[in-house]
């Protein structure tokens, strides 16, 4: 999927329909000059409804559907004859979209599983016909309740990725090359900075016709936290994946030191993070020999298991996967 097809944020104006009007009216007919009260009661305005659908996987179809309105209520009629609800919107998203309100931030709820339905606006009610208010002391009652108005309220959608496994590490940690190797994904790959601007997704094939997916999100770098380079936008999809893959080249200054930047950067945005299973892969490791890599071992941090790969020589994939399948399907797991 193209950066340019990939939106993983929107912000919309909802407006729900309003509510019909219940009916005053009192029964008349050939026979009947004055009869008592048989208005009927208005309808509900419709609603804004988003539905979670597992075949769409960008935000793309609202970035231009900035106005969202529902249809109103029909009002009561004689009879007892009820209004037509109001035409309810029903919005598809991607599993893992959450709706907050626009003005106070506040998260209202979180779309996961195919089919499931929220009202993020609800339509006005409807008001009673004036047949409801028919009391021994008021037989013929000349009033009915008018619809509630419907509402209006910027809401604002963001998608977080799914996936069994997210790629977790600083630009050029070479995240998209392992993607690109374990899976079908091409995501782009070059020798700079945020190549990667939107999450890529592949999935992972393992033994016996088993398989897992994988997310490669964009990189983090410290402060990343507080909105430095993108970071909220980047972090945010790391909280949907269920084991999080740390990937720290071997070259690199210091392997506990970028960890713990790393780590860090989760526990400061949200730290039930922390609480996710972590697996660690070197990458890069055909630049070292084994003696090499047996001088890297106590710079590794503890207590978090390893595994040293390369993605271009295709070492240590097969032990990696065996890894990550085991933590993913591992009931209970302790740092």
């Amino acid at each position: 999927m193209s950066e340019k097809n990939f939106v993983d944020y929107v912000k919309i104006c909802c407006r729900s329909g309003k509510g019909g009007a219940g009916s005053a009216h009192f029964h008349r007919d050939k026979t009947t000059s004055k009869g008592g009260p048989d208005g009927g009661d208005g309808a509900r305005g419709g609603h804004i409804i988003l539905r979670g659908n597992r075949n769409v996987w960008t935000l793309l179809a609202l970035k231009y559907r900035k106005h969202i309105k529902a249809g109103h209520g029909g009002n009561g009629g004689e009879n007892h004859r009820s209004g037509a609800q109001g035409e309810d919107i029903i919005l598809d998203v991607p599993l893992g979209t959450v709706a907050k309100d626009a003005e106070t931030g506040h998260i209202e709820f979180e779309i996961t599983e195919h089919d499931e339905t929220k009202i993020i606006l609800a339509g006005g009610r409807g008001g009673l016909g004036n047949s409801h208010f028919k009391s021994a002391t008021n037989q013929a009652p000349q009033y009915a309740q008018p619809g509630e108005e419907g509402k209006e309220e910027w809401k604002i959608l963001e998608l977080k990725v799914l996936a069994d496994v997210g790629l977790v590490g600083f630009p050029n940690a070479g995240k998209s090359t392992l993607l690109s190797v374990v899976t079908a994904a091409k995501p782009k790959i070059a020798n700079y900075a945020f190549t990667t601007l939107i999450p890529n997704l592949g999935i992972v094939k393992y033994r016996d016709h088993r398989s897992f997916v994988m997310a490669d999100i964009p990189g983090i770098i410290e402060k990343a936290h507080e909105g430095k380079g993108l970071g909220h936008r980047f972090l945010r999809h790391i909280e949907r994946n269920s084991t999080l893959l740390f990937m720290i080249p071997c070259d690199s200054d210091s392997i506990q030191k970028e960890y713990d930047i790393l780590l860090n950067e989760l526990k400061l945005y949200n730290k039930e993070l922390l609480d996710k299973p972590r697996v660690l892969a070197i990458t890069k490791s055909d630049l070292v020999d084994e003696e090499l890599k047996e001088l890297l071992k106590p710079e590794i941090p503890e207590n978090i298991p390893y595994v040293f790969i390369s993605s271009v020589a295709q070492l240590g994939l097969t032990e990696l996967k065996d890894l990550l399948w085991k933590t993913i399907n591992t009931e209970y797991y302790t740092i």
